[in-house]
């Protein structure tokens, strides 16, 4: 496993600076998670996935950085437990997966159509991991939450009791942003 200097360096290898993003470009998306999920006391596998959690694409991003049948190369940088967070992230079909997420904690995978029941010590990282994605974003472009705030609203409430306590704490100043 490397460091974030490392991981930062592969980033920037894999052209995320030149991928435009909310708010700039994807590489200073990914720090900004990653650092505001440090602010929040995440473990370090969890910083290291939010620093990377776009490079198989996700289900609201396109650009990929690495094809994730080369899910080895991530897993060698970052290690097991990150990566497949960030496998995991990028996966998830949030249409068939978010609303239901804290009741279920069921992820059902938009690259091979299967469900992945979370244990605990999965469930709260994806949640966290995905409430700060999503912040950063409608924070770098307001518009969205102009658009979808009451959904983001609702569907933060519903994941409060999964989420980590600072960042359960986080999403209760959505309505103000």
């Amino acid at each position: 496993m490397s460091g974030d200097g490392d991981v930062q360096a592969w980033l920037r290898e894999r052209g995320a600076e030149a991928i435009d993003h909310p708010g700039g470009t994807l590489y200073t998306h990914l720090c900004r998670v990653r650092d505001r999920l440090a602010g929040l006391g995440a473990t370090p596998d969890l910083r290291l996935a939010g620093l990377t959690h776009a490079a198989y694409g996700t289900d609201g991003f396109d650009s990929t950085l690495l094809d994730r049948a080369d899910r080895g190369v991530l897993r060698d940088l970052i290690g097991p437990d990150a990566e497949a967070l960030v496998y995991l992230y990028g996966a998830c079909d949030r249409r068939r997966t978010w609303r239901t997420l804290a009741g279920t904690a069921t992820v059902v995978d938009r690259f091979t159509g299967r469900s992945t029941v979370l244990g605990p010590s999965q469930l709260g990282p994806f949640v966290d991991l995905s409430v700060v994605n999503e912040l950063d974003v409608m924070e770098q472009d307001p518009s969205l939450l102009d658009r979808y705030g009451g959904y983001f609203r609702e569907l933060f409430a519903a994941w409060r009791p999964v989420a980590s306590p600072r960042v359960a704490a986080e999403v209760r100043d959505v309505p103000g942003r």
